[in-house]
């Protein structure tokens, strides 16, 4: 690109090569958004400014390199949006995705307004488990996660949001062992490795695969959990995980062997497919 570009033509010339490349056409927006350091409504008002050469110069940079590799627009903007709030990710985090807000917004709604302990699985950047601190105050937030590098963007999250949570390093529930907890949300892993294949090149070059793909397609992670539950829940618990679209069965089958009396409901997304399983269970 030349000096002085309008951010119409800017615009123009990064949608069309991400169309090209078999890309979103929206991210040039986001993008250029992001390197101008300005709000949306900011953004569609400057169309006939001049973008600054170095804008340009970075900006095309970051399109061709999205395009041509497909990492991820949030590792290069460095955050992802949840439940209204910023997240930073990098390569060592999911990227936060709308289905687990779902997820999210079922633990809060069913939650009663009680001083209670909650403990998120698997937390990754901390989505969840800040999310649920920050919109729950009386309840005190354990997140556990097996990756070190996982938890340094999780504390990191935390500060910048001021949540309140206690973080453990180690293996789904090992970490929480004689602790007693009334909830336990976790999105594990359960995508099975054979259906790594099918996956875009945007999740399977860059999400951590300790975070994706789980044995037993993909059941793995959910069967180490609920055989553990007993270590960590009081009496009476509810447990929400996030699902794979087939696994609900299967799933709801493993809950119902370890706990006989428990009430097991498969929940759809927003696309009308099964993404939560919220169990209520007695001991």
């Amino acid at each position: 690109m030349e000096k002085e570009f309008k951010q119409h033509e800017v615009l123009q010339w990064a949608s069309l090569f991400l169309k090209k490349h078999n890309r979103e056409e929206k991210v040039a927006e986001l993008l250029l958004q992001h390197f101008l350091h300005v709000s949306r409504s900011e953004f569609f008002t400057m169309m006939r400014d001049p973008v600054p050469e170095k804008v340009a110069m970075r900006f095309q940079d970051a399109i061709e390199m999205h395009a041509e590799t497909g990492v991820p627009i949030q590792h290069i903007i460095g955050h992802e949006e949840f439940y209204g709030r910023k997240f930073s990710v990098n390569e060592h985090t999911l990227i936060p995705r709308p289905e687990t807000e779902e997820l999210v917004q079922q633990v809060i709604e069913t939650t009663p307004d009680e001083p209670l302990t909650i403990a998120d699985i698997g937390t990754g950047s901390g989505i969840i488990a800040l999310t649920l601190a920050l919109e729950l105050p009386q309840a005190t937030v354990y997140a556990t996660d097996i990756s070190q590098d996982a938890l340094t963007v999780a504390r990191q999250n935390a500060k910048q949001l001021g949540a309140d949570v206690t973080f453990l390093q180690g293996d789904f529930l090992t970490p929480l062992i004689g602790k007693k907890t009334d909830i336990i949300v976790s999105n594990p892993p359960y995508i099975a490795h054979q259906d790594k294949a099918g996956l875009v090149d945007t999740v399977k070059k860059f999400d951590p695969e300790l975070a994706l793909f789980a044995d037993e397609n993909g059941l793995a992670s959910y069967r180490q959990i609920i055989e553990d539950l007993p270590h960590v829940i009081n009496d009476h618990a509810a447990i929400f995980f996030e699902i794979g679209d087939r696994q609900g069965e299967a799933i709801r089958a493993l809950l119902s062997e370890q706990f006989p009396t428990s009430n097991v409901q498969i929940i759809k997304d927003i696309n009308k497919k099964d993404r939560i399983i919220q169990a209520n269970i007695k001991k």
